[in-house]
């Protein structure tokens, strides 16, 4: 029996310790980590493949591509997010990728905290992988997590069914 990998989290983003928290993954036959990592880790491709998300630029000239340390912009779910990234392994033979930022939003008690990861790993029989978690502290996500549905899982799931098709679409 193969294990599969999981988000590493910090302390302070540790799901069931926040006021809200989404999980969604899918596992797909016929692409590869390799695949699918350059349409996530190019930030700007975003828009193309998932409507939720908009107006990605990066700071102190970096970009593109995402990387350990690297802060941008985007805005999703109608909050004007800036983000850290925290994480940033790219996948190679027998490892994940792994790509994690810190975002927030807001101020006081408009203020919203999240801590997004992402992990892409190959799997026996031609499969890939995609696990997308948050954690989210503050107000904002107190609120969200009582919505029914709810819209970060609603969300994340477009996300991923949009990056997939095109992964797909890049393939043909």
């Amino acid at each position: 029996m193969r294990i599969m990998n999981e988000i590493f989290w910090p302390h302070d983003y540790l799901p069931g310790t926040t006021e809200n928290f989404a999980s969604n993954e899918v596992i797909v036959a016929g692409l590869s980590a390799a695949d699918v990592w350059p349409f996530l880790a190019n930030a700007p491709l975003w828009p193309t493949y998932y409507a939720n998300s908009a107006d990605v630029r990066f700071y102190d000239g970096k970009g593109p591509m995402l990387e350990k340390g690297v802060r941008f912009y985007f805005s999703t779910f109608g909050f004007p997010v800036q983000a850290l990234v925290t994480e940033y392994v790219a996948p190679v033979a027998g490892q994940p990728g792994r790509v994690a930022w810190h975002g927030w939003a807001g101020e006081n008690d408009t203020r919203l905290d999240v801590h997004h990861a992402w992990l892409i790993e190959d799997l026996s029989g031609g499969r890939v992988r995609i696990l997308t978690q948050e954690t989210q502290k503050g107000k904002p996500a107190e609120d969200m997590a009582r919505v029914r549905p709810n819209p970060m899982i609603n969300g994340h799931q477009e996300w991923l069914d949009g990056l997939v098709d095109a992964v797909r679409r890049s393939k043909q």
